[in-house]
Order: structure tokens, then sequence, then C-alpha cells
């Protein structure tokens, strides 16, 4: 199987490996690297495995080290795919705290993974956690980035708290209270597509029951990702934050145009969905603006799993991009281009992001409101998600405190208690298959 070492860790008295898990797929000179989200594994990239390269066969050469490898890949106008598991999730190595997680050490996993591979540079693509960790890494290597495309990310820390509505809230209870395949399965398709998508009739059926049908076989048959491999990721997301100086390092990479190793490097792009109620599509906005003048919004309609929603629309834009940066495109002349239609008809809206400030008293003081408002809705979730953890921790000690009269009857039931379940192709925060066993 192909594994990369990336990094050393301290376990005990003796020091172990980090190794990463990664696929390669395809054959040329155009190299992309793809970061999954959060719980998320390499193969959840499947539809754009499919669009970038025209096969879901992994490469025969897989085991062969990463240098030789490579070399024999660079000739023609392929594109080869490089997907990995992130540390923590799937067949990489699960460290056990989470002070060995953050977006800025596995940034340092995938560069190190592309030194494997012998790749100079890689076009890199990420979603969600995945989009946090690809802004890292252009920030910490912005000479081995080609171009950079974030689909549904968000800024980390208080951006990945869901949006507050009677929705999530349903969601967020029902979640702590899933204690079956099937109750576990309704609650994920809610947060992973729209409900248009989700009532399309597919034959004679509709796509929720076929997906309903898919994610209670998946979480039956699958384990789940380990309690120490998702409290490291969402440590990671939590203390996820692009500081004012990456975001300098990252716009003076793309406005660069004397230097021949950065020059006409397409604009950063972001990809997010108007019904995303996990990576809310108003921090993405927040995120391009921070980068004007060379980033470039792409707004399309799908929920959070927006990648196999609308798999062609996204495989689109992404090959948009790549040709970008083969034609040698000038940053201003990619973030500026007008709306178009993709080569499949599906209309993408690619338009600059606009931003309008006000500096006299009554704008400020509406600003002011409007970020005070944000913050306290943000607080508000907080409290609601402590107070619901709370309650369900309470239950459990409840149950270890029963009289032992009922003990018997107790430990004649099998032991269950929350847990994340995961489906073959969408489950977790990002819709992804987890490998590893199941826990009770």
């Amino acid at each position: 199987m192909p594994y990369c070492e990336v990094d050393r860790y301290q376990n005990g008295d003796e020091w172990d490996g980090v190794r990463l898990f990664y696929r390669r797929f395809g054959r040329g000179a155009t190299k992309v690297l793809l970061v999954i989200g959060l719980a998320g594994t390499h193969d959840s990239w499947g539809p754009q495995i499919k669009g970038l390269t025209g096969s879901l066969e992994p490469a025969a050469d897989d085991e062969e080290s990463g240098d030789a490898a490579a070399a024999e890949g660079d000739d023609g106008d392929g594109i080869e795919v490089c997907c990995f598991d992130n540390r923590g999730v799937g067949r990489s190595s699960v460290l056990p705290h989470k002070s060995y997680y953050s977006t800025v050490i596995m940034a340092r996993d995938a560069l190190a993974l592309m030194d494997h591979l012998g790749w100079k540079k890689a076009h890199v693509f990420g979603h969600s956690m995945g989009a946090m960790i690809s802004c890292k890494l252009a920030a910490v290597a912005p000479h081995r980035i080609c171009s950079l495309a974030l689909l549904n990310v968000t800024g980390g820390g208080f951006q990945c708290f869901p949006k507050l509505d009677g929705q999530m809230l349903s969601l967020a209870f029902r979640f702590l209270r899933a204690r079956t395949p099937e109750e576990r399965a309704l609650v994920d398709l809610e947060t992973h597509y729209t409900k248009e998508y989700l009532d399309e009739k597919v034959g004679s059926c509709t796509r929720r029951t076929i997906l309903y049908q898919e994610y209670v076989k998946g979480i039956s048959s699958t384990g789940m990702q380990s309690n120490c491999g998702f409290e490291g990721q969402v440590n990671a997301c939590w203390t996820h934050n692009m500081t004012t100086k990456e975001l300098d390092t990252i716009r003076y990479s793309w406005e660069v145009s004397g230097d021949l190793r950065k020059a006409h490097i397409p604009s950063p792009q972001f990809a997010s969905t108007l019904s995303d109620i996990i990576a809310q599509l108003c921090h993405a906005r927040r995120l391009a603006e921070r980068l004007i003048p060379v980033a470039r919004m792409v707004e399309l309609h799908g929920a959070h799993l927006v990648s196999h929603e609308r798999p062609e629309e996204v495989n689109n834009a992404l090959m948009e991009l790549i040709k970008a940066t083969k034609s040698m495109m000038k940053p201003e002349e990619w973030s500026s281009q007008p709306e178009n239609s993709s080569e499949t008809g599906a209309l993408i809206s690619a338009r600059p992001v606009s931003v309008t400030i006000r500096t006299d008293d009554g704008g400020n003081a509406a600003i002011a409101v409007y970020n005070l408002l944000a913050k306290l809705q943000l607080s508000f979730l907080y409290v609601i998600g402590v107070i619901l953890m709370g309650f369900e921790h309470m239950r459990n000690i409840v149950k270890v405190m029963k009289p032992k009269q009922n003990s018997c009857k107790l430990l004649s039931e099998p032991s269950r208690r929350p847990g994340i379940f995961m489906s073959p192709q969408y489950c977790g925060d990002d819709g992804f298959r987890i490998a590893s066993p199941k826990t009770s």
C-alpha cells in the first residue's frame, strides 16, 4: 500500500512515525493535490478524480518510491491527481493527543507528501477543513502552488459553528440522541444535501430513499473515526486562523509578475454554496474579500457536499482554473471575468467580490451593531451546544448510577454511546468514508 512518512512524534518513551495513506490517479505533467475535510478519507474525491483524470483506477505504480514514479508521469498533457487521508482518519496514523493536530501541521504533511512524490509544484484544491489546510499550505510554501481552489471554506474558530436556526438546533439535538444507523442517516442526509436534491426522482423513487439506504448500510457495516482522530481534527478547525501576514503572503505571490517562477498565476478561487449550513457562504465571501484584488468567488447552488451534489459544475470550475494557469492568464484578468457558462451548459457565477465601505458615522455604527449581533449569535450557539452536551453527559451519569437491582438488565443490553457513524461515501462533516474499526 502507498504510504508516506511525513513526521515523527513521541509516544511514551518511543518515537513513532506519522504515516499518510495516499492514492494517485491518472498520468501527466499537470499535478493536482486534493485535500479532504473533517472526518474525510481520500476516496471522497471520487467525482473530482473521475472528472479530472477520466478514470477511478489508481495508478499501477503507487507503491514505487515518489521521485521515480513522478518522473515517469511528467510527459504528456494529462492530469495526475493525488488524494490522501489526513492524519487522524482512514488508513493514516491516528495520533493520541489533539495537540498533534492543526492546519499548520497538516499543511506540512501535505508538503512532505509532495516532496515524497517528487512534485515541485501542484494545483491545490481543498474542501471544508481541507480548504483551511490548503490556505495554510499556500502561506507556508507559495512557490509550490500553481493555483489554489477552496471549496466550502471558512476562517476557522467561531466560523466553524453552523448556521443558527430552528433546523440546525433540531439537527444538533437529533445528532446527540441518535442511537441507531437509521436515526443517524436521517440527520446526515439533511446536513449534507439540499431538500431539492434529496426530493429529485430517480426512477421510481426519490434520491433521498436511495441515499438513505446507502447511509444505513454504510453505518451498519463500516467503522467510525476514532475519538482521538475526530477530536484532533476538530481542534485543528477550531484553532485555525489566517493572519493578515499570511494572507498578504498569498496575495503578494499572486500579484508578483516580474518573477518568472510566479508570473501570471491565476487568483485563488473560492467556491461556496448558498444552502451550506455547516460552512456558511458569508464566511467564504469574507475571506475572499481579504484577498482582493486577486480572489475570485464562485457561488453554486447546493449544500455542504456540493462536490457530490453538483460534480459537473465543481469539476468545470476546477478545470477552468487549470486552463487559466496554462494560458498564463494575469490575475486581474482572471478575477474580473464576467459570468460565464461552463462547458456543459451549467451556469457558474464567477464574478469579482466587491466591497462597499461607508466612512460616515451612521455607516460605522451600523457595521459595529452588525458585528456585535454576529458575535452574540455565535456565542448563543456555543452556549446551546454546551447545554446539549451537558444534558447528554448527565443522562449517561444517571444511567451509570441506577440502582443495583437494574444492573443485570443493563448488562444484558448492548452498550451504546454516541458516535460519529459513517457511510461508505457520504458521511461525517464532509460525507466521506472512514475505514477504521467501529467501536461500541
